[in-house]
């Protein structure tokens, strides 16, 4: 049932005439008439996937390492020297990065190229087709949309960020405060929302529609407080309740939860609101990555064949304690995401295992035989630890290193993939996150609407989930730990601890209390482009 934006010839015209003049101010109407442009809906969506093919490229990757790297959720450590990788991995844990750590760079430039490529198009389509074309209005309305999350990417991550929204126009902009950031997006979405189509599932599936509006509206005013100053709780309640009363989304049941993230995964789920399409066979826009890697990273590579890889993972990144320990309730079915402990084949009874030699089980065996051959059943443990080196945060170049860790495989493993990339889309905003969103505001001091309490509404979602008693009462806390349940590596891990006043504790080898690193630095590169920006505190 899976279906992505299909760019086709359009694309590949429009992609080579972006980058042909990203750097440079020609007349936008010297190569782009009427005559090669789109004359009707289908065409007009086909010539705006630029845009959306930049918000795909490094989303999975680079945004994914800082959003998640850089808290309790997931931990990626050298082993035995390998993806030390110029201690990036290692400054994201501890807290401890520069302006010039390379995924701070990389995930500002990025977020740049989709803001530049979006401004671009809108200004070539909204110049080159005719007024009387159908959907225009609506299909600008969407790419204003990729460009307002885009900016709120930006504003969540690095605070004070400039303002840019005219094609051509490359005069320095100096840094705007994030309060007046915030105030841009939300008047950007709410211009956007009247042409925005209110149809869901396959008719709009990777595309921005009302709902993906209100949606992201709804997470701007839960965390209106810690971007303003200003909480707006009885707002992000409006907001989550124009999803909500849609009646176009539902909670996925149990028995489907995993299945929202498999590979095959696409409009059929009855959760996604606004999803990112990953295909192998899709090409990165120029300047991005345009990879959907997990496999590769969370995988154990004694289990390459248990999934039927086609590749042997690297399988360096795994979760801490701390955040497992969410994962309590063992009628849970989000503990299936897990891979803990003994492993075993999918049969569920032949072992895993792994022949090598005693040496190579152990680095540190100090007995005369490490040569001879050992062969063990695969046993995950939970505890990282930096056995070889505390200061290259390195855990050692052993089997007992390379299972440390318990691994995450929400987006499971693609076997049909003939690389290390695969199909899994990956959702942004999700049905179950609304509901989760509207509960906190409700607890936090907003109104209640619609007969629906904290409470009622957080064992709605449960309900789903898990066949445990419903909760008799709810406390922040509480819902704290079912968003870590729910929402593990989707990105949104960071977001939350912030707001629950969590993201200056310790966990792991992570002790750095500063609040300044609620944002990260405007990175190097970025100076050296724009001279008019100014530095964020602690920096």
């Amino acid at each position: 049932m899976k279906k992505h934006i299909s760019f086709g010839a359009l694309l590949v015209l429009l992609t080579y005439l972006f980058s042909a003049c990203h750097d440079v101010n020609v007349p936008i109407t010297t190569s782009l008439t009427p005559d090669i442009f789109p004359q009707n809906t289908a065409q007009f969506i086909q010539a705006s996937g630029p845009p959306y093919a930049a918000l795909r490229g490094n989303f999975s990757l680079d945004y994914w390492f800082m959003q998640s790297l850089s808290t309790d959720e997931a931990i990626l450590p050298a082993r035995g020297g390998n993806w030390y990788d110029n201690q990036g991995y290692r400054m994201l844990h501890y807290h401890d990065w520069t302006k010039d750590h390379g995924t701070t760079n990389s995930t500002w430039n990025w977020l740049s190229l989709v803001i530049g490529t979006t401004n671009q198009a809108m200004s070539i389509l909204n110049t080159t087709i005719p007024a009387s074309t159908p959907g225009k209005a609506m299909n600008l309305a969407e790419l204003r949309m990729v460009r307002a999350l885009s900016y709120f990417m930006m504003m969540d991550l690095y605070g004070n960020v400039p303002i840019d929204t005219t094609y051509g126009d490359f005069a320095p902009r100096p840094n705007t405060p994030r309060a007046q950031v915030f105030s841009f997006i939300e008047r950007e979405v709410k211009a956007a929302l009247p042409n925005l189509s209110r149809a869901s599932g396959q008719a709009i599936y990777g595309r921005a529609n009302k709902f993906t509006g209100f949606a992201l509206l709804a997470k701007m005013y839960l965390n209106s407080e810690y971007y303003t100053g200003t909480q707006r709780y009885n707002d992000a309640i409006i907001a989550c309740d124009s999803v909500i009363n849609s009646g176009l989304y539902a909670i996925e049941p149990r028995s489907t939860y995993l299945q929202m993230f498999y590979p095959n995964n696409g409009p059929q789920m009855k959760e996604f609101i606004f999803a990112i399409p990953y295909d192998p066979a899709a090409g990165a826009l120029p300047g991005t990555n345009s990879n959907m890697y997990h496999a590769r990273y969370d995988v154990p590579r004694s289990e390459t064949k248990k999934f039927g890889l086609p590749f042997t993972p690297s399988a360096p990144r795994s979760t801490l304690p701390e955040f497992y320990a969410n994962f309590k309730d063992p009628n849970d079915i989000r503990n299936n995401q897990w891979l803990t402990g003994l492993q075993f084949m999918n049969d569920g009874v032949t072992p895993v295992t792994v022949t090598t030699t005693k040496k190579g089980y152990d680095q540190f065996y100090t007995g005369s035989d490490g040569s001879a051959p050992y062969t063990y059943q695969v046993n995950l443990t939970p505890d990282v630890v930096l056995r070889q080196d505390v200061a290259t945060y390195d855990c050692g170049n052993d089997e007992i290193a390379w299972n440390m860790g318990y691994r995450n495989i929400k987006f499971y493993p693609d076997g049909t993939s003939t690389s290390r990339n695969q199909n899994n889309d990956v959702p942004l905003f999700r049905y179950s996150d609304i509901i989760l969103m509207k509960a906190e505001a409700i607890l936090r001091g907003g109104a209640p609407t619609g007969g629906q309490t904290a409470l009622s509404l957080v064992n709605q979602l449960r309900s789903n989930r898990t066949t445990s008693p419903a909760l008799t009462s709810v406390t922040l806390e509480d819902i704290y730990a079912e968003r870590c349940r729910e929402f593990t590596w989707e990105t949104w891990h960071r977001n939350d601890m912030i707001r629950f006043g969590k993201f200056e504790g310790k966990w792991g080898f992570k002790t750095d209390a500063s609040v300044n690193k609620r944002i990260f630095p405007i990175p190097t590169g970025a100076f050296t482009v724009n001279p008019s920006l100014v530095q964020n505190p602690g920096y």
